[in-house]
């Protein structure tokens, strides 16, 4: 009982100080995922100083499955769908991609060249979580931006989330097969069986709950999305396509019940389900974040951190990040791109996938602190990247607002007398 109790102040504990950690980010554009990390190391030395050894994994990967599906509503909820929107949307559904499959295939060489006993195919594993963006950490560090660059971000990273998890699933069924064109084509197929039942069940939900009267629906609500998603995983469909299908449905209404479909539609009983859909998912993904990355930070070995060969891969890693981001934004942005160009951190993804590798493709040759020293390092070029940008800012409109503004004193202006005009 007294070690249910101690759980329980600790747990509470973490939490509360993850709440000031974010609000200390928003003032010091530090994120608040290094903090946790940082707490993490403390409580490790701490259980190491009182010899405490505490088993964290089995709650993984419960937590790891609640976090991903949460994470993905939470970035499809934030999609507006709109005519205007499009060529933004695109634009970084591209970027996104290309840069997404750009640096898992550079960091996979990396590894494959410098890790003993790491094959290609198992170096795209591995490389996958470390080429995905963290929504988690860019939507709430970009909201001082100028609205085209706040909307390029969160359009970028959600679509990087979203894309790099199906790529890791992907990758890990692959596992064993020898039949990678088949498998591919087959994946396709999948997609699309995936799609058409998300997008009828996404309707039915959607007119059945808005029907439902009581307190606890939405709970009801994330219970239906999580058996979507546990039958469509037994029925080895795409399920997280389920639930980015299901976000885009009730975050953009007034889209997909059009014509006869609006005549079912109760939009103002609908539109509640999504903002309290919303709190939910935004709480969750908190709390999922919260304890993800203080356990990732008691987890983690340090002295890892000091192994040459740690740095160097990690290094080489972090830099083809960056001059693969220069590329592709000078290509599709212009020349612009500042702070963009360094707001690439990486984050819960990346911690929550690498967890979800396969036991029969785990390489022991792999240091768990090349995935700190690219969490940390990505993070810290970000945080600087983003305090240069607010001072430059602030220089810009002091500069602005300290010039004087030259004038002229006002005459009024002499009529000549007709006496005059005849001279």
């Amino acid at each position: 009982m007294d070690d249910s109790n101690n759980l329980i102040i600790v747990a509470s504990l973490v939490i509360i100080l993850s709440f000031f950690f974010s609000a200390l980010s928003k003032k010091t554009n530090i994120p608040s995922v290094l903090m946790l990390i940082v707490l993490g190391i403390v409580i490790k030395l701490g259980l190491d100083a009182m010899k405490l050894e505490l088993d964290f994994f089995p709650v993984l990967s419960i937590l790891g499955t609640v976090g991903l599906i949460m994470i993905v509503l939470e970035a499809a909820l934030e999609l507006e769908l709109k005519p205007e929107k499009l060529w933004p949307i695109l634009n970084a559904l591209v970027i996104a991609l290309i840069g997404l499959l750009a640096s898992t295939w550079v960091a996979a060489l990396l590894m494959n060249h410098f890790i003993k006993g790491m094959t290609m195919q198992v170096a795209w594993i591995y490389a996958t979580p470390l080429s995905i963006l963290s929504s988690a950490i860019i939507i709430p560090s970009v909201t001082n931006l100028n609205d085209k660059k706040k909307e390029f971000h969160i359009y970028e990273s959600t679509f990087s989330d979203i894309l790099g998890i199906m790529l890791f699933y992907f990758l890990t069924e692959q596992v064993g097969s020898n039949t990678h064109s088949s498998g591919f084509i087959g994946f396709l197929g999948n997609v699309g069986l995936t799609i058409t039942i998300s997008v009828v069940a996404s309707y039915l939900i959607v007119l059945i709950f808005q029907h439902i009267k009581g307190h606890v629906k939405l709970f009801l609500l994330i219970s239906v999305l999580l058996l979507l998603y546990a039958l469509g995983k037994k029925m080895h469909l795409s399920s997280l396509i389920i639930i980015l299908i299901f976000g885009l449905v009730i975050g953009n209404m007034k889209l997909f019940f059009r014509g006869k479909l609006s005549k079912w539609l109760h939009l103002e009983k609908a539109k509640s389900i999504y903002e309290d859909l919303h709190v939910i998912t935004m709480e969750t993904a908190f709390v999922v974040r919260t304890f993800f990355f203080v356990i990732f930070g008691i987890t983690i070995s340090l002295a890892s951190l000091l192994s040459v060969e740690v740095a160097m891969i990690s290094g080489l890693i972090v830099g083809s990040i960056y001059l693969i981001r220069f590329v592709l934004l000078r290509l599709f942005l212009g020349s612009d791109i500042v702070p963009q160009l360094f707001i690439a951190p990486r984050g819960l993804i990346t911690v929550l996938l690498f967890y979800a590798i396969p036991d029969e493709v785990k390489v022991k040759g792999f240091e768990s602190g090349i995935l700190l020293f690219i969490i940390i390092a990505t993070s810290l070029i970000m945080t600087f990247a983003m305090i240069y940008d607010k001072r430059r800012t602030n220089k810009a409109v002091n500069r602005a607002s300290g010039t004087s503004v030259g004038y002229t004193r006002w005459k009024a202006p002499t009529i000549n007398s007709k006496k005059e005009e005849t001279h």
